[in-house]
């Protein structure tokens, strides 16, 4: 949550010439209504079952494209196995939790999670949540930090890394 993962993704996505998809946006469209009211009139069970319905409908195509996760994504329901099983290469965007905090800290009443939380409050449960949900993120053939970087650095480095850049 935070990381840029729409942004790059996007960017990244335009660089290859393929599509992007965002998982949230995708959701969105799917039940005509935001992540924050689908958690708030659904409830995260729900919300995490759709989530995993839909990565799998996603993985079954057979389009190239450049996909966003939400952030509990891979934590769920197998799906850091359909998501490795299914990609050419997954991407962890690591960044560090005070920068966390200044992108998301505007933004918190849209985001379901982080909504009910004191500005206080957040490095802790920001804490938590990366180390609990670390053995997932670490299975990324490609972990980046991306602490002060440019989207568009990230995007360059990205491509370096996976060698999708001509020499």
């Amino acid at each position: 949550m935070g990381s840029g993962k729409s942004t790059i993704g996007s960017l990244l996505a335009n660089k290859l010439a393929i599509s992007f998809i965002d998982l949230d946006d995708y959701l969105e469209a799917e039940y005509g209504m935001s992540i924050k009211d689908i958690f708030d009139k659904k409830g995260i069970i729900f919300f995490r079952k759709a989530e995993c319905s839909a990565l799998k409908r996603l993985a079954q195509g057979t389009d190239s494209y450049v996909l966003a996760t939400g952030g509990g994504t891979p934590c769920y329901g197998g799906n850091m196995k359909v998501i490795t099983a299914s990609s050419d290469a997954v991407v962890y965007l690591k960044m560090n939790i005070p920068e966390l905090i200044v992108r998301l800290l505007p933004e918190r009443s849209q985001r379901p999670l982080i909504s009910h939380l004191k500005e206080g409050e957040m490095a802790e449960f920001l804490g938590k949540h990366l180390f609990e949900r670390a053995p997932y993120y670490n299975q990324a053939s490609l972990v980046l930090s991306v602490h002060q970087q440019s989207p568009e650095a990230v995007v360059i480095q990205i491509q370096k890394d996976l060698g999708l850049l001509n020499a």
